[in-house]
């Protein structure tokens, strides 16, 4: 398995939701995301309720999503299938909406 640079878990680790030490690992990649969400949406001149309209998901959960958490207190970690959707919204490619993390 090939693990990116920005990632924060080394190859051999086993993800493990409750773990809070990588919950603090995931926290600067989960906010750097939001952000680049909140710029690309703010770009393209939609509010927060049309972008999650558009992408299939509720407002709540998008709002969330840019201050970088899923649940509070709890880093962002979206389906590939939401940052699909809410790439395609935006007119982008996850590749563009992702970039380069880094902590």
């Amino acid at each position: 398995m090939v693990v990116p640079s920005w990632c924060p878990l080394d190859a051999g680790a086993v993800r493990d939701s409750s773990s809070t030490s990588q919950d603090e690992q995931w926290w600067p990649i989960a906010r750097q995301l939001g952000l680049r969400l909140q710029r690309a949406r703010i770009a393209k001149g939609l509010s927060q309720e049309a972008l999650a309209h558009a992408a299939g998901i509720s407002s709540y959960t998008y709002q969330k999503f840019e201050k970088g958490e899923s649940r509070p207190g709890t880093p962002m970690n979206p389906r590939l299938r939401t940052l699909i959707a809410l790439a395609t919204a935006l007119d982008m490619q996850v590749e563009e909406l992702v970039g380069e993390l880094s902590e």
